[in-house]
């Protein structure tokens, strides 16, 4: 596609060029950070000192001297005003990680549950934060990587295409977020410019709007935020692993600050054929005054690998069902199933961002979010064909497809908070509105080979094949459309603080979404669809002492009918009502200490209507529940040892059916009823550390048809840490220490993942 391809009727050229002049402005800010002065100031702690944790005090402010006045009753002779010492607010007083209480492994407090800053023992929902510091000691490079650590979430496949993943029972391609805001394309997210990883549990669409039927992935960036960095980090290790990121910034002045993001990798796979090559650089900018701050950021990532669907399962004689399933074929982990030269994803993804803060030192403060994004997505699939096994006799199947997508996302928050009392009981009041358009262009082509044939028999012994496939537009069931989504939304949520002992956290929103799509294949209908939702929320919390709380709550989530990317619109979707989502929770969360977080929660989650194609009509009857408990520890047992993870226990049954062969009480796909994960770092010394991590999950089924079975496994991981000086640390990085064969996810029972052999990885960083 060239650059006057468009979406929506937009030129993506202009945009585009528009993305660019910005990120060389936001480059050129940057590099005025790396300063004598920056360089000047104080070094991060040695490893073994345990930094404490504190959110900051608002910084004084600074203002302007005023002339004196002579005590005398007549008008004093005007003389040159001689201003009084001023001493510098830096930047970096109002550090990223002090706001939220992050060191470590910790966060003591976010604002995405609540769109208020709260400590996490306040916000009555059950939250997992994955922090820079435990992403950096766990080499994690993906959001599936890292979420393995989250209880009661597993990654899902994705079609080896795209970040996907099973919260409660409930999969999602699209309720990821960026700094609270959508960002909801199909693609693989980096994770060079993570401050932190937040995993909200149950649907909260008050806070977030449609979706987040199990929960949302909140991805908070790195900012300008004055502290002094310049850190480079180069890695290398097992199947030709090569990565090299660079994280560099500080205070430009008292009021400005600066800051890069960058990094490029290739590298390899243990599977064959595989290759990935990666960039991006994210340039942000910080400007404060006294009650007003303006931040600017802009991101540019580009993506291109190899697309794999992973291995295929046995057929068996009579065909596998849920009462006699099969496993996945006896291959080795590496076998590539398809052409590997013709499977590839390619993604090219901008994100301009401006966020503006205000406080009106009355109790009120406003911020207003504004973010545009252009993703440019298409993949190529050559991989093993959908519902089929291999035969008896060896005989896989091989089918082929491409898909293109390309979408523009324009959104504008405005949240006004108001702290205020009536008599002795204390409110945070914030009310807020969201407006967005989205414009998608989606195309798919189904592929053929030998003259027409949309399959290809290849033995399982040898199922990697080169033969070239050709990619004709079928117009009868290949999509070729696209869609206009316009909302709207209104919020309002007060959180109540009665006394020390009990507080209340309830709110509602109003959202009007407005779908428009056309199908641009011959005899394609343009059809509409708008859905006026109201989610409400409410959550009370008991606190016997200030560390710990009890908390119950309620939420409701909906999924409009055109479901997680709403590319396309049907006549039988037009008429379908949304999916619902119903979570009642109660938990108790508490701080051992101010280091130290422990949490517990138990859940009863539905999900309401459902599509099922019932004599080729779409109708809304399908239903799904998940009970579940979850059990995490986060922290520092001591000052040297942290670690992170926990427990859950995950029963997602079909209530109703949703298709043919997913039917009323089988078990959900990808998720076990049992799931224990746990990373330890130890700190022997300043110099020396090690780390060690568990990941153990029961047997689980491919998909929600429970025809395919994935055994149980332990994985175990390890790491060792090494500091030379303040200059210079290392680490090295083993994955599956004891070489352990297992099924990481899957997509379907003919797409499994096998999971990674032992493999190293070895980093260098210099801190300048």
């Amino acid at each position: 596609m060239t650059d006057q391809t468009k979406i929506g009727g937009h030129s993506l050229r202009a945009h585009r060029a528009f993305l660019i002049s910005t990120s060389a402005a936001a480059v050129l800010a940057a590099s005025l950070c790396i300063t004598e002065s920056a360089i000047a100031q104080s070094a991060a702690p040695a490893a073994s000192s345990l930094p404490p944790v504190q959110v900051e005090a608002p910084a004084a402010r600074v203002r302007r001297a005023q002339p004196k006045r002579a005590a005398t009753n007549r008008a004093a002779r005007t003389q040159r005003a001689v201003a009084a010492p001023v001493v510098a607010q830096p930047l970096s007083m109002r550090s990223q990680d002090a706001r939220t209480g992050q060191v470590g492994y910790i966060t003591t407090s976010i604002s995405s549950g609540t769109k208020t800053n709260t400590p996490l023992v306040n916000v009555p929902q059950s939250v997992s934060v994955l922090t820079k510091e435990f992403i950096r000691d766990q080499d994690f490079r993906s959001i599936g990587e890292a979420i393995r650590y989250v209880p009661g979430v597993v990654p899902h496949q994705g079609e080896g295409n795209r970040d996907d993943v099973v919260i409660r029972g409930q999969r999602t391609n699209a309720d990821f977020f960026i700094d609270g805001i959508r960002d909801d394309v199909q693609y693989f997210r980096d994770l060079y410019n993570t401050q932190r990883i937040e995993v909200l549990k149950g649907p909260n669409a008050m806070i977030f709007g449609r979706g987040g039927g199990g929960g949302v992935i909140n991805r908070v960036q790195k900012e300008a935020d004055g502290v002094p960095i310049r850190e480079v980090t180069v890695q290398g290790g097992s199947f030709d692993n090569k990565r090299v990121t660079v994280d560099t910034g500080g205070a430009v002045n008292e009021n400005v600050a600066a800051r890069i993001n960058a990094m490029y990798e290739n590298s390899g796979s243990y599977r064959d054929f595989l290759h990935l090559e990666r960039y991006g650089i994210n340039p942000t900018v910080t400007v404060r005054g006294e009650d007003t701050s303006v931040k600017l950021s802009y991101e540019y990532l580009h993506d291109d690998r190899t697309a794999d669907r992973g291995i295929p399962a046995q057929g068996t004689v009579p065909a596998p069902t849920p009462a006699r399933p099969t496993v996945p074929v006896n291959t080795s982990p590496s076998t590539f199933f398809g052409n590997p030269d013709q499977s590839y994803s390619k993604q090219d993804v901008h994100i301009a961002n401006a966020v503006i803060d205000h406080d009106f030192n009355n109790g009120l403060t406003v911020k207003n979010s504004s973010r545009y994004a252009n993703y440019d997505k298409f993949y190529q699939n050559v991989f093993p064909t959908t519902g089929t096994f291999v035969t008896p006799g060896g005989i896989a199947s091989i089918s082929a497809y491409n898909n293109l997508v390309q979408r523009e996302n324009l959104f504008n928050q405005t949240d006004w908070t108001y702290r205020t009392h009536t008599g002795p009981i204390k409110h945070t009041i914030t009310f807020g509105t969201e407006f967005g358009q989205q414009n998608t262009f989606s195309l798919r082509n189904s592929g053929t080979i030998n003259g027409g044939a949309s399959t290809l028999l290849v033995p399982a012994s040898n199922p990697t094949t080169f033969a070239p496939w050709i990619f004709p537009h079928n117009n009868a069931s290949d999509n070729n459309a696209t869609a206009t989504l316009n909302l709207a939304s209104v919020y309002v949520q007060d959180q109540i603080e009665f006394n020390r002992y009990l507080q209340f956290i309830g709110g509602v929103r109003y959202d009007r979404f407005d779908l428009t799509a056309t199908n641009l294949n011959p005899g394609g209908t343009r059809d509409s669809r708008t859905d006026n939702l109201v989610s409400p929320r409410a959550g009370v919390i008991v606190k016997p002492v200030d560390n710990v709380s009890v908390y119950g709550s309620y939420s409701i989530s909906y999924l409009p009918s055109a479901g997680d990317q709403f590319s396309s619109l049907t006549p039988g979707l037009a008429v379908t009502v949304p999916e619902k989502f119903i979570n009642n929770e109660v938990g108790v969360k508490w701080d051992i200490n101010p280091r130290l977080q422990a949490a517990v929660a138990v859940y009863d989650l539905d999900r309401e209507n459902q599509r099922f194609i019932q004599n080729g009509l779409v109708v809304a009857f399908g239903k799904t529940n998940t009970k579940g408990a979850e059990l995490s520890l986060t922290g520092y047992l001591t000052d040297q040892w942290q670690v992170t993870g926990g427990y859950a226990y995950t029963d997602s049954r079909i209530v109703d059916a949703s298709s043919a062969t997913i039917v009323a009480g089988n078990r959900v796909g990808l998720v076990p009823y049992n799931t224990f994960t746990m990373w330890n770092k130890y700190q022997f010394t300043e110099m020396w550390g090690a780390g060690l991590g568990v990941i153990h999950y029961d047997n689980f089924f491919a998909t929600s048809d429970d025809t395919v079975n994935l055994k149980a496994f332990t994985r175990v991981d390890a790491a060792i840490y090494f500091r030379l000086d303040k200059t210079w640390r290392g680490q090295l990085n083993i994955e599956n220490l004891f070489d352990t064969r297992y099924f990481a996810t899957a997509d379907a029972p003919n797409n499994i993942t096998p999971g990674s052999p032992r493999a190293f990885r070895a980093s260098v960083t210099a801190s300048f």
